[in-house]
């Protein structure tokens, strides 16, 4: 059966004070769910909120992480850092990261197998932009970034990876594809991956959806049978509004 997610992306936000207040509301918050429910602060505020959550059930994970085990990257965290605080989970290929990062699928596909040879759950992001949208390019885009990043992982690799699919035009912007986008699109990943491996590596990896996630939409969204949670960005820093989407799964 599936893991139902509910991750919040903090991006480049919250000081380490505000990172405490934030998590303390959550903590308080957080209702009795079946669904994992995550964080992903930044970088120098990890080990904080690793610490603050001991006794919580929210997990922490990374928002990036190099491929590399160590050297000359300056600026750069590795796998063995953050497994050395207790973390076994990030983020990786955030349409972010590819647009003002330069970050592409044949490095992202370093990035996974790090990950997973070390133990760790890579939650991959993937999704199209606004004119592959429009273009009709939609399902290619997300077939070969798929292609490309993932299916070199043997089978068994599968089950340390939680997909989230990102159209990159809902990402920020208050647009959101609807729910029958998203079921739609989540349809097309779960048959891609069936053709590429099959049907039991298809229905057992937990997608996401990620592009404006409100208290509004979120039940309806979840509602669909092949969204799994979601990856939430700018409504996963107001305690409230995290709190009412993980209610909503």
């Amino acid at each position: 059966m599936r893991t139902q997610i509910v991750a919040g992306n903090w991006k480049m936000n919250k000081t380490l004070s505000e990172t405490e207040v934030l998590l303390s509301e959550l903590s308080a918050k957080i209702p009795d769910t079946h669904a994992q429910v995550i964080v992903a602060p930044t970088f120098i505020n990890l080990a904080a909120a690793q610490n603050h959550l001991q006794s919580s059930t929210i997990h922490v994970a990374a928002q990036n992480m190099h491929f590399a085990e160590n050297g000359a990257y300056t600026g750069e965290i590795s796998a063995d850092m953050l497994l050395d605080i207790g973390l076994d989970m990030v983020i990786l290929g955030h349409s972010e990261r590819r647009s003002l990062f330069g970050e592409d699928d044949a490095l992202l596909a370093k990035k996974v197998d790090t990950a997973i040879g070390k133990g760790m759950t890579a939650i991959f992001c993937f999704g199209e932009e606004l004119d592959e949208r429009k273009s009709g390019n939609h399902f290619s885009v997300v077939e070969n970034q798929l292609k490309q990043a993932l299916f070199h992982l043997e089978e068994k690799a599968w089950g340390q990876l939680v997909l989230a699919y990102e159209p990159v035009w809902a990402i920020g912007t208050g647009e959101t594809a609807s729910p029958d986008q998203a079921q739609e699109m989540h349809a097309f990943i779960r048959k891609t991956i069936a053709e590429a491996y099959n049907s039991s590596v298809a229905n057992n990896v937990s997608i996401l959806y990620g592009g404006s996630v409100k208290p509004g939409n979120a039940a309806e969204i979840f509602s669909k049978p092949d969204v799994d949670g979601g990856l939430i960005g700018g409504a996963s820093l107001k305690a409230d509004d995290f709190i009412a989407i993980v209610k909503a799964i």
